[in-house]
């Protein structure tokens, strides 16, 4: 669901691999299906994203495809098909195919999206303006990050090239975001270092598996980290946005850190049941993408409390946001994905819309640049609704969004 979410690329592969997804700075992968007949596996993988986010580039569908409930958004085939047949028209390959090609064009400005912002701090950093780095909270930049070392977990286990290097990207490009802030003194040092750790521990454990160096049981030991980290950062990182309007306290983690070392281990043991085990695999992929929503909440929040430093945000950068999560719209409508199109619209309208939003009202964008963001979002999404309904051969946008939601 990228950010920075919540932030990507579909690449071909083999049909019998997994697709998966991402958010602001995620990424989603695609497969190739055979044009006779579809199978599909039964559910069971990973998140997301925001901005988190899978498909599959079909070259013809002979089924109707029906959405992914929430609770079954973490498996290998992120969509299935009804016994029902559908019957396939030109329109509905022409927009199926070009959902898979907008869905690859987002990895574009997904990859450019850091750069101004970085760009933006040095020139602050040279200047003496620390205080400009102020505008970037680190919370926010942490949840994209803890996102993409996640989602890149999941691309190495499913070797995914092209999703692996944006991923890396994303982590790459946050971490240096991270590190003008520690050096501006808008993060604690101790915070940085213990971030540099993590990062480095997860990028030499995730290519080392890529090239197949990776004792099988220490990798499975890093999901149960991943898993626990992230189920442990969510409630923490939502409670420290609001520090110190609330007391600040580290409860909200411990807790959720208890819990998720007492559940991962219940499961590694074979006390839970089948859709335990399930949810648990599910945990991750939930969080990653919770944790790229939750990006545009403590930046919006921190524009809230320090209107001033808004001049800090870099315009084009939540433009970038705004381009890339709104191209992953239409795939995740059209192939019924409720987790990444929840994902990408959220990154879309409230990470990198709702800060355009802010810049304006603080008359840092010009009004012109403003109105032309607003009819080119409005445009999009309409387009992507009246599309899919065509495709679908139905009579009004509502059915789309009724079956994205509630399914068949």
């Amino acid at each position: 669901m990228a950010a920075k979410a919540f932030v990507v690329h579909f690449s071909a592969a083999k049909p019998s691999k997994e697709p998966f997804y991402r958010y602001p700075d995620c990424l989603s992968t695609s497969q190739s299906l055979p044009l006779k007949s579809l199978s599909v596996n039964k559910p069971a993988g990973k998140l997301n994203n925001v901005l988190f986010i899978s498909h599959y580039t079909l070259a013809t569908l002979h089924r109707r495809l029906s959405p992914v409930s929430a609770g079954d958004s973490d498996v290998p085939h992120p969509f299935h098909q009804e016994s029902a047949n559908f019957r396939s028209n030109k329109a509905f390959e022409e927009w199926n195919s070009l959902t898979a090609k907008f869905s690859g064009a987002a990895n574009i400005p997904f990859m450019l999206l850091q750069l101004p912002q970085i760009i933006l701090n040095a020139r602050n950093l040279l200047a003496g303006n620390k205080a400009a780095l102020l505008a970037v909270p680190w919370l926010g930049m942490l949840t994209g990050l803890l996102g993409n070392l996640s989602l890149l977990s999941y691309f190495i286990k499913k070797r995914e090239k092209e999703a692996i290097v944006v991923q890396t990207l994303g982590v790459v490009s946050t971490y240096v975001v991270i590190s003008q802030l520690a050096v501006g003194e808008a993060m604690p040092m101790p915070h940085f270092i213990a971030i540099s750790v993590v990062v480095a521990t997860g990028l030499v454990l995730n290519f080392l598996n890529y090239f197949n160096m990776l004792n099988t049981g220490l990798w499975r030991f890093w999901e149960d980290v991943i898993t626990v980290g992230g189920l442990t950062a969510l409630p923490q990182v939502i409670w420290s946005t609001f520090v110190p309007t609330i007391p600040n306290s580290i409860l909200p983690g411990t807790i959720a850190f208890v819990v998720g070392v007492a559940t991962v281990v219940m499961a590694r043991m074979g006390k839970l049941s089948k859709q335990g085990v399930k949810f648990v695999r599910a945990i991750s992929g939930w969080t990653a993408t919770l944790l790229f929503m939750w990006m545009p909440v403590s930046q919006m929040w921190t524009n809230f409390l320090n209107p001033d430093n808004i001049k800090g945000l870099s315009a084009s950068s939540m433009l970038l946001a705004m381009i890339g999560n709104g191209l992953l719209i239409p795939r995740a409508l059209f192939i019924r994905d409720f987790m990444w199109f929840t994902g990408s619209s959220w990154a879309t309208l409230f990470y990198g819309y709702g800060n355009l939003v802010c810049l304006y009202c603080s008359n840092v964008i010009s009004k012109e640049f403003f109105l032309a963001a607003t009819a080119g979002l409005v445009s999009w999404i309409g387009i992507a609704l009246w599309r899919d309904t065509i495709a679908y051969g139905f009579n009004s946008p509502l059915r789309s969004l009724k079956e994205l939601v509630y399914g068949q």
